[in-house]
């Protein structure tokens, strides 16, 4: 790794700035971290801790897989719908709606 961050040093000041751009973005695909099969008893644990965050109206910090690695939202559950297998959301912070699928939701904790 030591190696790859001497030859940029050596190498950026020759290269256009797109092509700077596109070797940082294979750097960052090599970086990225797959999403791994959740089991069923995780997923059971998942589905009771989104139902309890619902009717509880409790905050969660929710784990999800963003295509690259994992992102951790606090949030208030809304509604879990099951047919279209997405979680309604609001932000903490922001009061923002948000809406995840739920094949990407990893783990999920109560704040």
């Amino acid at each position: 790794m030591q190696s790859r961050d001497r030859g940029s040093i050596k190498w950026t000041s020759l290269m256009l700035p797109e092509h700077v751009e596109m070797i940082k973005k294979i750097w960052k695909e090599d970086e990225r971290v797959e999403k791994g099969l959740l089991d069923e008893q995780k997923a059971a644990e998942i589905d009771f801790l989104l139902q309890r965050a619902l009717h509880d109206d409790l905050t969660v910090e929710l784990r999800v897989h963003n295509g690259f690695g994992y992102d951790v939202w606090p949030l208030r559950v809304t509604r879990v719908n099951k047919q279209e297998r997405t979680v309604e959301t609001v932000l903490v912070d922001t009061q923002e709606t948000r809406t995840f699928p739920l094949e990407v939701v990893s783990d999920i904790k109560i704040v």
